[in-house]
């Protein structure tokens, strides 16, 4: 999931490529997303020493901590799809991200929606392009506490664009 979340269509945090995610991740730097933001705390504490790796310079940590930063704002859409929620790609979650336009919005009602007898569920199916399969695992992943975690997280580490509603021209 962590390679996924920094990939090209994600995150794209230039320099943290699946190697360095690998590296990271074996030796417990970066456990979920949200470690990834925590890199130059990490670093500035001395928890971590990237210049003194093979292939690292001063110039490399500097701009790794740069791309870093320079995604700490990142559409709606993009981080739902960062998340690799089963069957949601981007199209899908760009669908997500404009019917319910923020994070928390989206977190309450599929939290809502857990009732598949309820209103928060019906309007999940009735989003075109999504229908039961898909909506069962936007909300399992929901279902997860790991997961809710891990969006409590990054939404207190990033500025999350939200979805202007559409406007219609009259």
């Amino acid at each position: 999931r962590l390679r996924h979340f920094v990939s090209r269509d994600a995150f794209d945090i230039e320099g943290l490529g699946t190697k360095h995610i690998e590296t990271f991740w074996a030796e417990g730097s970066i456990e979920t997303p949200g470690d990834i933001f925590r890199l130059a705390a990490k670093e500035a504490a001395g928890e971590i020493a990237l210049g003194s790796r093979e292939g690292w310079g001063e110039k490399s940590v500097d701009n790794l901590f740069a791309a870093i930063e320079d995604r700490r704002v990142i559409p709606f859409d993009r981080l739902i799809y960062a998340l690799g929620i089963r069957q949601v790609g981007q199209a899908t979650a760009k669908l997500l991200a404009r019917q319910y336009g923020s994070l928390a919005n989206w977190r309450t009602t599929m939290i809502a929606a857990q009732n598949r007898d309820g209103e928060s569920y019906a309007d999940l199916i009735d989003i075109d392009g999504i229908g039961p399969s898909v909506a069962d695992d936007i909300l399992n992943f929901f279902a997860e506490d790991h997961n809710v975690g891990i969006l409590e997280d990054l939404a207190a580490q990033l500025t999350i664009e939200a979805v202007a509603a559409p406007t219609s021209f009259s």
